[in-house]
């Protein structure tokens, strides 16, 4: 196991990202019971408690293999998990991962907490593990997402057309973004000052 796929906690004022762990599952359901949080997600609303565990031990099974390193995002106010977000696409020969499968109770929307939870997974990436490029990518019906890649400088580079088959049948278009290590000093910027104007 490379330090890519090496579980990490990363600390910030007022956001804890922490490895994933089924002790998380009873929280997570509590916060994810709005279906807008799961519209463009590739699983649905969870309906009970143990759909959560199922999920989790999916991300853990797949963690095992090096596939993903997912976390549990922390309320550092409350000190209970309120989303998840995990690194996928590892390659720590390539020097890249992607930060995907994220999602917040919609409280959370818009908050300073979840413009450091990209700041965490992005300067660990960069200044820890020593990516040269992060990839960032969201459903092209997700508008707000897109905007929010774009308003911290992720570059848009195009769309996968109808990529994955959703637990719906929809067939989903994929945007993809990415930020490459000589962009990271200005996108970091972005982010300090967004943050720096919230908090």
């Amino acid at each position: 196991m490379s330090q890519y796929n090496t579980p990490v906690t990363l600390q910030g004022k007022f956001a804890r990202l922490e490895p994933l762990a089924l002790a998380h599952a009873d929280d997570l359901f509590a916060v994810g019971q709005d279906a807008e949080v799961w519209a463009h997600m590739p699983v649905p609303t969870p309906q009970r408690a143990d759909d959560v565990r199922a999920w989790i031990q999916a991300a853990l099974d797949l963690q095992a293999r090096g596939a993903v390193l997912p976390f549990a995002i922390v309320d550092v106010a409350t000190e209970r998990a309120i989303g998840s977000t995990r690194y996928l696409d590892i390659s720590a020969h390539d020097r890249h991962v992607e930060i995907g499968w994220t999602w917040l109770g919609k409280n959370f929307w818009r908050t300073p907490l979840n413009t450091e939870c990209k700041f965490l997974l992005l300067q660990h990436a960069f200044e820890t593990l020593g990516c040269i490029r992060v990839a960032l990518k969201t459903d092209l019906r997700n508008e707000r997402s897109q905007r929010a890649i774009e308003r911290i400088g992720g570059v848009r580079e195009g769309v996968l057309r109808r990529v994955v088959v959703m637990h719906d049948g929809y067939e989903r278009s994929t945007v993809y973004y990415s930020i490459l290590d000589d962009e990271w000093a200005e996108v970091k910027k972005r982010l300090q000052a967004k943050m720096n104007a919230s908090f």
